[in-house]
């Protein structure tokens, strides 16, 4: 089992900047890479962003391209999402989440546990 907790969320003006944290524990070494999705209301989850524990090779989605940066402290077993330059249609419940495969970055399928959600609210 994997536990996972994700904190900084809040309301923040478009603009702005928010990093999230997400601290894993519990089984961790089985982890192979750690992500971020998203969920608005009304829409299904989306890929935000992930990164190897091993290496630091990291995936975005095109629409956080040059806005966000995913990050991870290993000896805190603990990765980050540097949210910048934010706009409303940021606005979400982000999750991080754990996958013990390779492959198939963007699907959220592929993850084995999930965060509880973080609120991410960005006013115009």
């Amino acid at each position: 089992q994997v536990q996972l907790v994700e904190s900084g969320g809040g309301l923040v003006q478009a603009g702005g900047s928010l990093r999230l944290s997400c601290v894993a524990s519990g089984r961790t070494f089985s982890n192979y890479r750690m992500g971020w999705f998203r969920q608005a209301p009304g829409t299904e989850r989306e890929f935000v962003a992930a990164i190897l524990w091993s290496t630091y090779n990291t995936a975005y989605t095109d629409s956080v391209k040059g806005r966000f940066t995913i990050s991870k402290d290993n000896a805190k077993n603990t990765v980050y999402l540097q949210m910048n330059s934010l706009k409303p249609e940021d606005t979400a419940i982000y999750y991080c989440a754990t996958s013990r495969y390779s492959g198939r970055t963007y699907d959220p399928t592929a993850y084995d546990y999930w965060g509880q959600g973080t609120q991410v609210t960005v006013s115009s």
